[in-house]
């Protein structure tokens, strides 16, 4: 039962984590290559990285809440304070990922914030990845790549975009 409370956790994390790595680079890729400027870049990340960890942990706290009074058959007990602990899991882990991708648009000294957004970011979808195999004890290469492509698929889909609707 301890195994199962734990892996639920870390879903939690694992998930904040990498949606926030793909949304904000995928995003900042997006409006980045159709456009903008650094100093909206900014801006654009910081509001999305706030208003994303608020609503994904919200989204969380819900779907935990709804769905241990669903098994639990209506009982309250200790169903808020275990989804709120999946809300915060999920805020954190959000709030903090999404500075990933948008830190090189921070520092003025990186010349090139695009790609250094994107190689860190898929860095750290790939590292997430083989965190997450190691850990449930399966090919940490294979969920690392696994990730590394979803993430790299997201990121495509950003810069067309923007690249369509650019301008």
């Amino acid at each position: 039962m301890k195994k199962i409370f734990f892996s639920h956790f870390a879903q939690t994390i694992i998930f904040g984590i990498e949606d926030s790595l793909v949304s904000t680079v995928g995003l900042l890729s997006g409006i980045v290559i159709g456009g903008v400027d650094r100093k909206t870049a900014i801006l654009t990340g910081i509001v999305l990285i706030f208003v994303e960890a608020i609503s994904m942990a919200a989204g969380s706290f819900l779907s935990e809440a709804s769905a241990e009074e669903i098994k639990n058959r209506g009982e309250k007990e200790g169903i808020v304070s275990h989804s709120l602990q999946h809300g915060v899991l999920m805020f954190v882990s959000y709030f903090a990922a999404g500075f990933i991708p948008l830190l090189p648009y921070i520092i003025p000294s990186v010349s090139n914030p695009f790609a250094v957004s994107i190689i860190v970011s898929l860095a750290a979808m790939f590292i997430l990845g083989t965190v997450a195999g190691k850990t449930a004890n399966i090919s940490a290469w294979k969920i690392g790549l696994r990730m590394l492509v979803v993430g790299g698929l997201a990121i495509i889909i950003g810069v067309l975009a923007g690249v369509i609707f650019g301008k």
